[in-house]
């Protein structure tokens, strides 16, 4: 039997290639573990049927000798990105039976490598929240501790990943839903530079913030997906080529192991046992020759503000398509005004409908300056202040969430809610990659995790730190 929750995709890609396991073999296990688990977590939505084929496929393609990385590797996918003929309904009964028509260009880039997408998972319905409590379908619980949450809102990838459903996931970011989830289930999430990585065929939330990144159990893994997702494409008009960009960071006289710690970010309501945790990380750094150094950003402490004004406002744009007329859930009503109302109102979940008020209102006439004009200054102005501190270091760390994985119904105030995301937004707000790794287990044996946030197209350098904070854990 192969103990699918502890292997790697490079190690199981050895395999593959030297003959001692198939992907059909790889596939099998992963179904059991679906079959035995997913009512429990409700972590899948769907598990497509042509999974086998798929592996049939993919081991037919390595006995020839095409085989890559990733070739015969089982892959979860978020419920919000699109797969040619398959259902996607972004966690929402709005689109609960929507078929996608093509593929997302990361799928098209996987399905080349010749992975095997084994299913949708569950999400915060529309990439709405930090816990996967908001899905229209059930949340999804943490394979670690089923009374709490896996975090949001990939939190159905996160947890695939984490109990052997997949060897790696498709998460979406867009405030913090890689690495928020990565953190609560101890792996490895990254959310690629803005642009890096096309948004073509993803659902979009908030389309100037929104990326697509790798769940991984380990840096080496994460990296392998994505090598594959990245790449220029033309369907995408924010689209731009990774590798010669990062070139230009090449001239900078930086060693290559300055780490920034924002001391301001770490004064109140974080965890004593999340804190104790970093500085110990940060200590192990040390011993393998990185250097800490304190640094100021005074600009981001308003990224939390300035991310639920942006945000929302985009969220209210983009989902002003799902009015009941063209597609989705349609209710009836005596006229159009009507029908908008019903379809809308039973379509979108609580958490949906507060971000479309909210973003309505930030966005009318008489607040737009002074809430969405506003925002997008100070969030320019966050931008220049990780463009100045990364002449002076060469990442910046901060705990990835001020908690542990929190029980179901903890955070029911969504203020609350809102400031899981108070170590990951700035990242998303400033365009720069950034990257959660496992640090250790808290007293309860939840996982704890540190973030590094790198310059802008520095996405590659981030794998890399994983590693070195591995090996002394």
């Amino acid at each position: 039997m192969i103990d699918i929750k502890n292997l790697t995709i490079k190690k199981a890609g050895e395999m593959l290639k030297n003959g001692e396991i198939t992907s059909v073999d790889l596939v099998s296990a992963c179904l059991l573990n679906i079959e035995e688990k997913n009512k429990e977590l409700n972590i899948f939505l769907e598990v497509f049927s042509d999974v086998l084929d798929q592996a049939k496929k993919a081991d037919e393609m390595i006995k020839s000798g095409r085989g890559t990385a990733l070739t015969g590797i089982p892959i979860a996918t978020k419920d919000n990105i699109l797969i040619n003929g398959r259902k996607v309904s972004a966690g929402s009964k709005m689109l609960e039976n929507y078929t996608a028509t093509y593929d997302a260009f990361v799928i098209e880039k996987l399905k080349k490598a010749g992975a095997v997408l084994i299913g949708r998972t569950n999400m915060d319905e529309f990439a709405m929240g930090s816990s996967t409590e908001n899905s229209a379908y059930g949340p999804v619980k943490n394979p670690i501790d089923p009374t709490r949450v896996p975090g949001g809102s990939s939190g159905g990838s996160a947890g695939a990943v984490s109990v052997g459903m997949a060897l790696g996931a498709l998460g979406s970011d867009t405030g913090g839903s890689i690495r928020q989830p990565a953190s609560f289930c101890g792996l490895v999430g990254m959310k690629p530079s803005y642009d890096v990585v096309s948004r073509s065929g993803v659902m979009a939330m908030a389309s100037s913030l929104d990326q697509i990144g790798p769940f991984a159990k380990n840096s080496e893994d994460a990296k392998i997906i994505f090598d594959c997702i990245v790449g220029k494409d033309e369907m995408d008009s924010t689209s731009v080529p990774l590798r010669g960009l990062a070139s230009q960071l090449e001239a900078r006289p930086l060693s290559g192991k300055i780490i920034g710690v924002p001391r301001e970010w770490l004064a109140d309501g974080i965890d004593k046992e999340v804190l104790q945790n970093f500085e110990i990380s940060l200590e192990k750094l040390k011993k393998v020759g990185y250097e800490i150094k304190d640094i100021s950003l005074p600009y981001s402490k308003y990224a939390l503000a300035v991310y639920y004004i942006l945000m929302p406002a985009e969220v209210s744009t983009n989902l002003s398509r799902l009015d009941g007329v063209r597609y989705g859930l349609r209710k009836e009503g005596e006229n159009v005004f009507d029908t908008y109302s019903k379809s809308r109102s039973v379509g979108f979940g609580s958490e949906t409908r507060r971000r479309i008020i909210l973003g309505t209102y930030v966005l009318s006439h008489g607040y737009y300056d002074a809430y969405y004009n506003k925002a997008w200054k100070v969030r320019r102005a966050i931008a220049k202040e990780y463009e100045d501190i990364f002449k002076t270091v060469d990442f910046v760390a901060t705990p990835t969430t001020p908690t542990t994985a929190f029980k179901f119904g903890e955070k029911s105030d969504p203020l609350q809610m809102y400031l899981c995301d108070i170590f990951t937004v700035p990242a998303n707000i400033a365009g720069v990659p950034a990257i959660s790794i496992p640090s250790g287990v808290s007293e309860e044996g939840l996982p704890t995790a540190i973030q590094f946030t790198g310059p802008l197209f520095s996405d590659e350098s981030l794998f890399a730190i994983e590693q070195d904070l591995r090996e002394n854990i």
